[in-house]
């Protein structure tokens, strides 16, 4: 059998892998977050006609606001179903 690592060892890496977790982690938040902007703005029909442009634009944020309200009102009814 190996040799057993010390407790230096150990921690030492330990806080690599955090400190890796932690760095991935931030980096997929952002990327996640660029893509839902690049999504809402509709940067892929960029160069299509600027009403198909705008359309896609409102769509999705009309969709967003749905969803948010569906939401909502799905809480406060199963909020108020259980009294």
């Amino acid at each position: 059998m190996g040799e057993r690592q010390s407790d230096e060892e150990r921690q030492a890496e330990s806080r690599r892998i955090l400190e890796r977790v932690e760095r991935d982690s931030e980096s997929l938040l952002f990327r996640s977050a660029a893509r839902a902007k690049d999504h809402f703005t509709a940067t892929e029909a960029e160069g299509e006609d600027w009403t198909e442009l705008w359309g896609r634009r409102i769509a999705r944020v009309l969709a967003l606001v749905a969803a948010i309200l569906l939401i909502g009102w799905l809480i406060l009814y199963l909020s108020s179903s259980g009294s």
